[in-house]
């Protein structure tokens, strides 16, 4: 992978330190927050997604638009996003919508306290709670400013950390409840991407599911297109619509002229309102 999130350097070092368009759907039925809100249909997207560093330039993604993609995830925030994004604006989204492009909204908030490397921002057990609503804020600031919409995901990308580490997961989850429900609060839906291994297995078997993410996008490079044959969970999480699933990285890519490394995802799960 290309430098996404951290940089691919500490995305290996952390990775091992850790040990290893439809409506309506589950992801609502799984946020909690909702019933007192009237909310944007779901629009959810249902098929082949890349994510890639940078987002490509609006030339680019026409020449990509070829149908063996559906969906591009965009990296629309947070203090450790990995790479400019001279391409991401408004125009560039409203651009790549019409031409049948789905968005997926990635957010790099806050990290572990416990995990390897250094980030610009991390999490502490003290200020975690209040974090999650800071970035939470942020994010829908980011999203709405890009002409994403209410009703919109945001999926909060965690890199992987040691979740035998009591205090340490702690902290995680308490943020993740606070950036989740502060999502929710906006009219915006609460998605998370994680390792199998670490960060979405925290997520996935917490046994206090209140304010948890409604959306799962579980990284597990195991180079399966699918989010149901591989699905390391129970049968009946994240279904109808809720599941991400990122299967092969660094993957070198020429289409219509223009090379991308890219990280290939199956996708099952919300996309962007734009429009």
């Amino acid at each position: 992978m290309a430098e996404h999130r951290q940089s691919k350097k500490r995305r290996y070092i952390a990775w091992g330190v850790a040990g290893a368009a439809v409506v309506a759907g589950g992801g609502i039925a799984a946020q909690q927050s909702m019933a007192a809100t009237a909310w944007p249909a779901q629009k959810t997207f249902t098929g082949r997604a890349f994510d890639a560093c940078t987002a490509p330039s609006a030339a680019a993604m026409k020449a990509w638009h070829t149908g063996f993609y559906g969906a591009a995830a965009v990296y629309i925030g947070g203090k450790n996003r990995g790479c400019a994004q001279p391409n991401l604006t408004a125009s560039w989204v409203k651009s790549v919508n019409s031409m049948g492009w789905k968005l997926i909204p990635i957010y790099v908030g806050a990290q572990p306290p416990c995990q390897t490397g250094s980030n610009p921002e991390k999490m502490t057990a003290a200020n975690a709670a209040s974090l999650g609503v800071t970035d939470a804020t942020d994010a829908v600031a980011k999203a709405a400013a890009l002409g994403m919409k209410a009703g919109s995901p945001v999926y909060l990308d965690m890199e992987p950390y040691d979740t035998t580490n009591k205090a340490c997961n702690d902290a995680v989850l308490t943020y993740v409840r606070s950036f989740s429900k502060t999502l929710r609060a906006k009219t915006y839906r609460s998605g998370y991407y994680g390792f199998s291994s670490s960060s979405a297995k925290a997520i996935a078997t917490a046994t206090n599911k209140t304010d948890l993410p409604g959306n799962l996008w579980y990284a597990l490079w195991d180079q399966q297109n699918t989010t149901t044959a591989d699905w390391p969970w129970g049968a009946t999480q994240y279904t109808n619509h809720s599941r991400g699933h990122q299967y092969m990285v660094n993957s070198k890519e020429s289409r219509g002229g223009y090379t991308i490394t890219v990280d290939r995802d199956a996708w099952d799960a919300p996309v962007a309102i734009v429009g």
